[in-house]
């Protein structure tokens, strides 16, 4: 994966060439690439994530367009690690059943999927579980124990090399000085500080899912079901993971989610960094126009600056 300086460059420079995908473009891909999903009807899924469009094909598919080039690339990741990965988790993963290819204007590659049942997870439900952190543990303490007989050959390639955090480095500096007033810039400096000085990992490169945070779990009748959005999976520091610990998680959960993970001081203090990073990425670019992010990402902060 590119760092963050170079996606966000990218990014920046194709923001106005992104393509208009809309319910007739797609039905247009689906029935050329995949006729035998034609007849199915399409629903468009709202709110969508920033990085895909998402349709409900079906009641059992999903089809989803990446929205801009920071996201290409995961439908054929997925498609190839996923049927591997899912029977080695204790929850539920995304089950690709389709890659599609560019065609009628639009440039990428996408993604047929399996539909997975269950509701966004929400704080309210699950921040002060004890039961979900521990169980949330498990599952990254099965993906980081995955081993293919390709981990050292395929270790080196790009997209399946997780990002370090000092490459976040002067972004959050920047959004640090940005939202100083909002919340307390000194103590954010002194995270951040802290979580890039600290000893990095000392293990071997273990399996990350690398976008680990509460948008990104299902739950059914309350309980955690699936874990989707592959797109950042790697190989690195598993300290990226431990943002759930901040997004999703109270003081008193994320005390059980540690202790059942067994984490390092230095690699929570990276954890810290990352969560700190992320929310703040998030909430400079979008909470001003999404109040739904607003609260997402100032909660996160918060808690990143609590530990």
């Amino acid at each position: 994966m590119a760092t963050e300086a170079i996606t966000e460059a990218i990014t920046e420079a194709t923001a106005d060439t992104r393509p208009e995908i809309d319910a007739t473009l797609v039905r247009r891909l689906v029935d050329a690439q995949f006729p035998q999903w034609a007849a199915l009807p399409l629903e468009p899924l709202d709110p969508a994530g920033s990085d895909h469009v998402i349709h409900r094909l079906g009641e059992e598919l999903s089809v989803r367009l990446p929205r801009h080039i920071g996201a290409v690339g995961q439908a054929e990741k997925e498609a190839e690690w996923l049927p591997r990965l899912a029977p080695h988790l204790p929850l539920a993963v995304p089950v690709p059943v389709g890659v599609g290819r560019p065609d009628f204007g639009y440039p990428w590659p996408w993604a047929v999927s399996r539909w997975l049942d269950g509701e966004a997870a929400t704080v309210e439900a699950l921040a002060d579980s004890s039961e979900a952190a521990v169980e949330l543990a498990g599952f990254l303490h099965a993906l980081q124990r995955f081993e293919p007989e390709e981990i050292p050959a395929r270790a080196a390639r790009e997209d399946l090399t997780a990002r370090p955090l000092a490459a976040r480095d002067r972004a959050t500096r920047a959004a640090i000085a940005r939202v100083d007033g909002v919340f307390d810039g000194a103590a954010m400096t002194e995270v951040w500080d802290a979580a890039i000085s600290a000893p990095g990992w000392e293990g071997p490169p273990v399996w990350v899912h690398g976008d680990f945070h509460t948008g990104n779990l299902l739950t059914v009748d309350g309980r955690l079901s699936a874990v989707i959005d592959f797109g950042g999976l790697g190989i690195g520091d598993p300290a990226c993971d431990l943002t759930i610990a901040f997004t999703l998680m109270s003081a008193g959960s994320r005390t059980a989610f540690r202790a059942a993970l067994g984490v390092d001081d230095a690699t929570w203090i990276r954890g810290r960094g990352w969560a700190l990073a992320t929310a703040l990425n998030a909430h400079t670019h979008h909470a001003a126009v999404n109040p739904r992010v607003a609260a997402q990402t100032t909660r996160q902060i918060t808690e990143a600056l609590i530990g």
